[in-house]
């Protein structure tokens, strides 16, 4: 199997993505508008004669359709970085359209360096422009938190940054930090009439009453009823006296560990959070998938391989659903994240992990841009400490990104008093 998929741009298949994003975002992520200001789109324009590493959160599928968008508006065209397994989607059809529109793969969790290499050369190149996605896999899967962003995108840059001084001098990449928020468009009304009936179905198939819950009640009992579900399928004993987080952490960790045990994971910190074990997870099994050449990884049968994907992304729905999340701020954006989670738990639809399903409602995807800086301005600090370089970077990377984030708390609303929970010992929860 090819290891390397490099990128192969052909005109056409660009031209055909560009008359029809509208459709394809509206088809497969039921988004119906990007909306980018004025001032952000003459920003962009005033780039494309620049190197651009373009930086955004990546909480869903949809966010490599919105940045070639991104790409349209400013006038150019982006070069993209895929996981090597989504290039066997499809039979290896969407692959080969990625290649055609400038994407390429990487292998997670080795040093791939036929993809760092490309990446640092188109950086490297006049004009040069990449889309990376510093939370890295798994997906955040929630659209008003980020998760804690990766170094190697940081690496990567400087690396370039320093391939591009050795032709010319005066050498620069603009680092642009972007956030991109999905708001529901249809009115209160309906939003509460479809999540109604949706947590319905999710209720009946688990033979659940809902009595005279309020909605924000109802998604916590199918919340506890899955808790307990899973505690009792992973034989956990539970102790009474924890909260909801403590369980639902507690369920988590086992299926993780049980994976890691079954697949003999190299180097598995059963000590490690959720998030670090489920990330060197899914990268093992992705190696295992493309036969990579290392003595110590397992040989795994198909179903095998099949087993424990399913049972990361259960692992992965469960690290997501969080209590206060939707407790404290019910959106209906933050409703919708859960019921996508329930919906893939209960009914077996596509798990969010693998793409999801469109959203229920149609949605719009406010696109908002920090003041893109100078690479430059952190090069002479990197020379001298390599890690305080690395280190300042993410910092302002992060606080660009989570400050983007923050402005975008007015587009939505809550549908529901925030822990208007009314009775809570109803769920048995402190």
């Amino acid at each position: 199997m090819e290891l390397f998929k490099p990128p192969d741009f052909k005109a056409y298949v660009a031209w055909l993505a560009d008359l029809t994003l509208p459709v394809i975002l509206k088809q497969y992520q039921n988004i119906e508008d990007v909306i980018i200001e004025q001032e952000d789109k003459a920003m962009l324009r005033e780039l494309e004669r620049e190197r651009v590493l373009f930086f955004t959160n990546h909480p869903s599928q949809a966010e490599p359709l919105i940045a070639y968008h991104v790409a349209n508006v400013m006038g150019t065209r982006f070069n993209y970085m895929a996981t090597r397994r989504a290039f066997d989607f499809l039979f290896g059809v969407l692959g080969m359209a990625f290649q055609s529109l400038g994407g390429f793969s990487v292998i997670p969790g080795v040093a791939d360096k036929e993809s760092m290499l490309m990446a640092r050369s188109i950086l490297a190149r006049p004009k040069g422009k990449l889309v990376l996605f510093p939370e890295g896999e798994p997906m955040c899967g929630e659209n008003d938190n980020l998760m804690p962003l990766q170094s190697g995108a940081v690496r990567l840059s400087i690396s370039a940054l320093e391939d591009a001084l050795k032709k010319d001098k005066n050498a620069d990449i603009k680092i642009l930090p972007g956030f991109i928020k999905y708001v529901i468009k249809s009115p209160e009304s309906v939003i509460i009439e479809d999540l109604h009936r949706s947590i319905s179905v999710v209720e009946e198939k688990l033979g659940a009453d809902s009595g005279d819950r309020n909605l924000l009640r109802r998604f916590l009992m199918v919340g506890r009823l899955l808790l307990e579900d899973a505690e009792r399928e992973y034989h956990i004993d539970v102790d009474e006296s924890k909260d909801y987080d403590y369980r639902i952490g507690k369920v988590r960790h086992t299926i993780l560990n049980n994976v890691a045990e079954r697949i003999e994971a190299p180097n598995y910190d059963p000590n490690a959070d959720a998030i670090q074990k489920l990330r060197q997870l899914t990268s093992i099994l992705e190696l295992v998938e493309l036969n990579y050449p290392n003595p110590k990884l397992k040989k795994l049968s198909s179903s095998e391989i099949s087993w424990a994907n399913r049972e990361c992304v259960k692992a992965y729905d469960l690290i997501v659903i969080k209590r206060d999340y939707l407790m404290s701020r019910p959106t209906p954006e933050r409703f919708y994240e859960f019921l996508n989670r329930y919906e893939s738990f209960v009914l077996g639809k596509r798990p969010h992990a693998l793409g999801g399903e469109p959203s229920h409602l149609p949605r719009r995807a406010y696109v908002s841009f920090a003041k893109p800086f100078s690479l430059r301005e952190y090069y002479d600090m990197f020379k001298v400490n390599k890690q305080d370089g690395i280190t300042k970077l993410l910092e302002r990377l992060h606080d660009d990104m989570q400050r983007l984030l923050n402005n975008t708390t007015h587009l939505t609303r809550t549908i529901i008093e925030p822990y208007d929970i009314e009775n809570l010992a109803a769920h048995h929860f402190k």
